[in-house]
């Protein structure tokens, strides 16, 4: 159905309570659909995704690339120095100012909040800047602050919850904004840390490890278990633990951080073992609790798990007919791009546009470590737990001529399909700019096209990308070497 040919027989009201990603994405849709769209947002439009996650992670860690590529340079014969005062070259330092980086950060993510507000507005769409708590499953009421004084009420037809969630904090290491950091407080910073010790070694802490050690600080990484990105494929996981050592990073495997405690000067975390680690600062990084708490939801009778994450369907819609819910709040996948989908898809279902549920298997993900890890679809795990029946071909990227020539010698394409039919079901790439080659391979999960299929498709010579296909044709070979046995 033609977006712009639907027709109501009213109009109809949708009322926002987050503006993230989901949030945002849901008020373009609504508007886009003809809706009266309001979005009660308290700390600025895009969120926590925005001004203090996503957008300023993602910029540090694009400097922490940039300091590297100088730093590499000499070894593709490129050479920079200066000269002494009798002419002889110096050898520089790559030095980075703290100040002026998160500086950019912030301006950067400032910018991209402002930018998307005044997209909601040029759509039509009304923002309301405040606290919003539903009242039933009709209205959301604003305050000025959490509990604090309510000063508008607005009525809708449709409800969507977008309130993402905030870092997780221990109560034996408790954030100072000082010393002992959660991901939210590193950019007040005006110097590079000493000495970080990273407690988790989930994808946040992995991220920042990886950053911070780029950027030259001494790291210290903490993780509860064998390897660092616990649940993330092995292969992969393998490859960026062995970065992290070579690059000089301390990887403490099968520790747990018992304790916090700010120095004054530094910082000492304790272990459970009773060892204890000293360093100049702290980043908690220990996962994020959804901010669905006292905002309404259990007396609008909206389901919660017992970890207060709103209980979604595949069309993101709640427990109760007229409520929906997207993001980090919900039991969905926590990730930017799929709030953004889930927020479309909740809007596209309460008007009755075309609605198409949401599938895991067909969520692309990216871990924005150097180098960077995507993923799509099903797992080589999940063949051998006997889950699908399927067949993986993995080539290292070092056999890659395009690779050669920008000397990548860390990472591999792995590309997982289905037993003899051939449909490509998965894939897992480590490599720089992952998240940009992950693309191609999603498209084949999604559209179910065959290893023939892809490899069919012409890859530029040379490209990272020519390994996919490189692995496709190869998975043809074993087709039918198998057909041939049977």
């Amino acid at each position: 159905m033609d977006a712009m040919s639907l027709s109501f027989e009213r109009t109809q009201s949708v009322a926002i309570l987050g503006g993230g990603p989901g949030g945002y994405e849901a008020a373009l849709a609504a508007a886009q659909l003809g809706a009266e769209v309001t979005v009660v947002e308290r700390q600025g439009i895009g969120g926590a995704a925005v001004i203090t996650d996503v957008v300023p992670s993602k910029t540090l860690i694009a400097t922490a690339d940039a300091a590297v590529a100088i730093a590499g340079a000499s070894d593709l014969g490129v050479q920079v120095f200066a000269k002494d005062g009798d002419g002889r070259p110096l050898t520089p330092q790559v030095a980075v100012n703290m100040a002026a980086v998160n500086r950019r950060v912030l301006s950067l993510a400032r910018q991209q909040s402002e930018d998307m507000r005044a997209a909601l507005v040029e759509a039509g769409v009304r923002v309301i800047s405040g606290h919003g708590r539903l009242d039933g499953d009709s209205a959301v009421i604003v305050s000025n602050e959490a509990g604090g004084t309510d000063f508008d009420r607005v009525e809708a037809d449709t409800l969507v919850v977008s309130v993402g969630a905030s870092p997780r904090e221990l109560p034996s290491a408790r954030p100072d904004g000082e010393r002992i950091l959660t991901w939210t407080q590193l950019y007040d910073m005006r110097a590079l840390p000493k000495h970080l010790i990273v407690v988790g070694s989930g994808v946040t802490g992995a991220e920042f490890a990886s950053a911070y050690m780029n950027l030259g600080a001494q790291v210290t990484l903490v993780s509860s278990r064998d390897q660092v990105l616990p649940g993330e494929d092995p292969d992969a996981a393998a490859v960026l633990e062995n970065v992290f050592r070579r690059g000089g990073m301390t990887v403490l495997s099968k520790s747990r951080a018992q304790s916090v405690v700010n120095t004054g000067d530094g910082v000492v975390v304790t272990l459970s073992d009773g060892r204890t680690v000293e360093g100049s600062h702290c980043l908690l990084a220990v996962g994020a609790v959804p901010n669905t708490a006292g905002i309404g939801l259990e007396e609008a009778g909206v389901q919660l798990t017992d970890s207060g994450h709103i209980q979604v369907n595949r069309v993101a819609r709640t427990s109760v007919p007229n409520i929906y819910a997207a993001g980090d709040c919900t039991t969905f996948v926590p990730l930017a791009s799929v709030a953004s989908m889930q927020g479309r898809t909740a809007v596209f279902h309460a008007l009755g546009d075309v609605v198409i549920p949401l599938e895991r298997r067909r969520i692309a993900a990216n871990i924005f470590t150097a180098p960077e890890i995507a993923t799509v679809g099903w797992t080589e795990q999940d063949i051998a737990d006997g889950r699908i029946n399927g067949i993986v071909r993995k080539l290292p990227l070092s056999a890659n001529p395009r690779a050669k020539m920008q000397r990548i010698t860390d990472g591999f394409v792995k590309v997982i399909a289905r037993q003899g039919s051939g449909t490509v079901i998965g894939g897992v790439i480590v490599a720089p700019r992952a998240s940009e080659l992950i693309y191609p391979l999603a498209i084949a999960v999604e559209r179910r096209l065959t290893v023939d299929q892809v490899s069919r498709v012409f890859a530029v010579y040379p490209s990272l990308s020519g390994s996919i296909t490189d692995a496709t044709r190869a998975m043809h070979i074993v087709d039918r070497q198998d057909v041939e046995e049977a």
